[in-house]
């Protein structure tokens, strides 16, 4: 449920850059993409840290409940509200937010690629896909487990119907968001309105319940309950996951907004029900079999299962959009191979689909489902994922506050390392874990880590090992240009990653064709380490002698590249660019592995493997398949 990553289901409603959405639209857009997720949690998360406490069977008394609910009103109060809403909030790359913006911005911060800083940003991006992975699982789960208080004859069919649920759920995504996106604000705020309704009402019934906004009740409970109270802080730490949405989603809906939605409903309406269930487990113990929905009356349980259902699809819905967006920009920062990106709305930007990913997820949640089978056990594999992502965006805000906002180091040191502290202790709690669950996230982050250090590393070898064969461009032209080949009418356009050599498409189009086009150019298009790039910026064009010119294209690590759009821009820098006089030609390599490789057997092996699952670079870069050439050379690294 953590950092539902930038694309969010409100696609581009960014307060800076559609001024005309108004704050009130955006509040409410805010509290069905942003807060869909840490809103789901006390389906479950009051249930399971009592349950850690004192073990199934056994009543939990005051001293528990009171302990309990003021550990998780804290942790609200601290870790939402403070770190996220106050702090990090303002820590926004261009406006926009999340841990890999979090990662530009900290690495350029230092001056170029910080080894440290990128590892923090891998490790991050890696543990998020395990909880996109877990979210959708735990919360669909954890609401049709309602059925089963309607009716213990249920209880053979939660798993079947949740499978139902997020197959049709994965199925539509395909199809795009953006008309049911409308409705998540509206449901997910009727949602807030009835978890506040529960709750009061049993609050009415004991008032004893509001002591625990003293933290002294949860200091007691930790001091008193040795290694039971630390394993119960992994249970409490369910209640803030989904707060790295908050972040993630700053560019999709602005500061104003967001801090807005917590302060004057979330965060009421979440504090609210977790004190009415307290007050229910007070009043009736057996009630900690499922207080959330023994929170309501016989009469609204159906009713409150199908609310809860359509809360926990849209809470899943706005982390799915997030793996969509974290892996766009992972590939735009060189982190994953170039996959298929489909845009799903004409009109929304961040509306995207990505096939293969949408697959992966299907499978890796539809497992769990089957492994785990119910809500509780699955809780205990959430948290390592949350935590570990939120201790790495602590460590990425403190160089951003010294580096960035110039703070002396003593003095950010002093403003981070508290809430590092307290991520650090959750993180440590949920650790005991591990062999209850917590192993999955860890073994899926790890499998994530070494696809993407394979990939980075593997690109930058192959890059140093074509640059030692090439031929410097300049030369090259100015070769060409004493004794010209055969010209023939029109515009070569060669794709190269390196501008200062000659790109092998075309060596290959000399050595076979023995012609040359009239006008030539060698395009390279790079990665800005800022979200989006102006259009003023986006092309950088340079002469090289007569018929040769050097094309920078310049893209965001949010934006998916479209080289034909962004060649029009260069018509007002001079070069009469039309697509239908244009040829594109692209070097297409086939990898073998080498007798002696600069990196392990098995690396050799995934990078190699990995270059074949990649998208074609035409379909990529929106280039139109009618005007390529493709130039095969085969290469071993």
């Amino acid at each position: 449920m953590s950092h539902s990553t930038v694309a969010g289901n409100g696609g581009s409603l960014a307060a800076d850059t559609h001024p005309k959405a108004g704050f009130w639209a955006l509040t409410l857009g805010s509290i069905g993409v942003v807060y869909g997720d840490i809103g789901t949690s006390p389906l479950y998360a009051m249930r399971e840290s009592v349950l850690a406490a004192v073990g199934p069977g056994n009543a939990a008394n005051e001293t528990v409940v009171l302990g309990i609910l003021s550990l998780i009103i804290w942790a609200l109060l601290l870790v939402v509200t403070a770190k996220y809403v106050l702090i990090l909030l303002r820590a926004d790359n261009k406006g926009e937010g999340g841990t890999l913006a979090l990662m530009a911005l900290a690495s350029r911060a230092l001056g170029g690629a910080s080894g440290a800083v990128i590892l923090l940003g891998v490790i991050s991006g890696a543990l998020f896909y395990g909880d996109a992975i877990i979210t959708p699982a735990l919360s669909v789960l954890s609401a049709v487990e309602g059925l089963k208080i309607v009716t213990p004859a249920f209880d053979a069919y939660v798993v079947p119907i949740t499978v139902v649920i997020l197959v049709v759920l994965f199925a539509v995504q395909s199809r795009g968001t953006a008309k049911v996106a409308a409705f998540f604000g509206p449901i997910t705020l009727v949602w807030f309105a009835a978890l506040a309704a529960a709750g009061l009402w049993h609050i009415g019934q004991n008032t004893d319940v509001l002591s625990a906004f003293n933290p002294w009740y949860g200091m007691n409970f930790l001091l008193h309950h040795g290694l039971i109270g630390f394993y119960t802080l992994g249970a409490v730490f369910l209640v803030v996951t989904g707060s790295e949405a908050l972040y993630a989603d700053l560019g999709h809906f602005g500061r104003g907004p967001i801090r807005f939605a917590w302060l004057t409903v979330v965060l009421p309406a979440l504090t609210i029900n977790y004190l009415g269930q307290g007050a229910l487990v007070l009043a009736d113990p057996k009630a900690i079999e499922n207080p959330f929905f023994l929170l309501y009356p016989e009469w609204a349980l159906l009713p409150m299962v199908g609310l809860a259902t359509a809360a926990t699809v849209i809470a899943s819905q706005a982390v799915i959009t997030g793996a969509y967006s974290l892996t766009r920009q992972a590939i735009q920062l060189g982190l994953l191979p170039r996959l298929e990106i489909r845009h799903t709305s004409e009109s929304l930007f961040g509306q995207i689909y990505m096939p293969r990913v949408n697959t992966l997820l299907l499978v890796g949640v539809l497992l769990l489902v089957a492994l785990f089978r119910s809500s509780s056990a699955l809780a205990s594999a959430y948290g390592i994922a949350v935590t570990g992502t939120m201790v790495v965006t602590a460590m990425m805000a403190f160089v951003v506050i010294w580096k960035v906002w110039r703070w002396p180091l003593i003095a950010a040191i002093a403003l981070i390392a508290p809430f590092l502290l307290i991520d650090l202790t959750f993180l440590s709690a949920n650790m005991l874990k591990i062999f209850e669950g917590g192993w999955m996230p860890l073994a899926l982050g790890a499998v994530v880590i070494a696809v993407m250090y394979t990939w980075r590393r593997g690109s930058r070898l192959l890059f140093e090992k074509t640059r030692k064969l090439e031929t410097p461009l300049e030369s090259l032209v100015a070769g060409l240009e004493k004794k010209p080949p055969q010209r023939v009418p029109g515009t070569a356009v060669f794709l190269t990653s390196d501008p200062a050599s000659a790109p092998t498409a075309l060596l290959h189009s000399l050595k076979h064709y023995k012609v040359l086009h009239e006008k030539n150019v060698i395009l390279t298009i790079e990665t800005a380490d800022t979200p989006r790039v102006d259009p003023a910026e986006r092309v950088r064009m340079e002469p090289v002698g007569e018929t040769f010119a050097k094309v920078v294209l310049r893209f965001g690590f949010m934006e998916t590249p479209n080289v034909p759009k962004a060649l029009a821009i260069a018509r007002k820098l001079g070069w009469q660019f039309d697509i239908m006089a244009t040829s594109f030609f692209l070097s297409r390599r086939s990898l073998k592995p080498a007798v002696k490789s600069d990196m392990p057997q098995w690396q050799n092996r995934l990078f190699i493997g990995l270059t074949r699952v990649a998208n074609d670079a035409t379909d990529y870069f929106q280039i139109p398949t009618g005007r390529v050439v493709e130039v095969g050379t085969q290469v071993t690294v």
